[in-house]
């Protein structure tokens, strides 16, 4: 295996675009009282994942804030039936639902 070296992986996202999906997502979620906060996780991850380059391949976020919303209240369930005990895993099975919802764009 070759290794190539330069400019294969980077970040093509600029400030204020962070800036600006950050905000658009505090305000959703702040005016729907954390209701559409996995709306804003959605908008916020996919804006990252989208302008991310690995080894040349463009990344593509594929979830929606309609399949995260579903596991978000299973989670809510889960963390008050175990009385917050389930609060630790919480962060662990977001990051798997975003692997999972993550992969390279194909060329077209």
């Amino acid at each position: 295996m070759e290794i190539k070296y330069g400019r294969n992986s980077f970040f093509d996202g600029g400030l204020l675009s962070y800036i600006g999906w950050n905000i658009i997502g505090f305000i959703l979620t702040f005016f729907t009282f954390g209701i559409c906060y996995p709306w804003a996780l959605c908008m916020v991850y996919g804006w990252k994942i989208n302008h991310t380059v690995i080894d040349g391949h463009r990344m593509k976020f594929k979830g929606s804030a309609v399949g995260l919303f579903g596991n978000w209240i299973k989670w809510l369930l889960l963390s008050i039936i175990t009385l917050g005990v389930y609060l630790f895993w919480v962060g662990i099975k977001l990051e798997d639902w975003k692997a999972k919802n993550t992969n390279f764009k194909i060329a077209n």
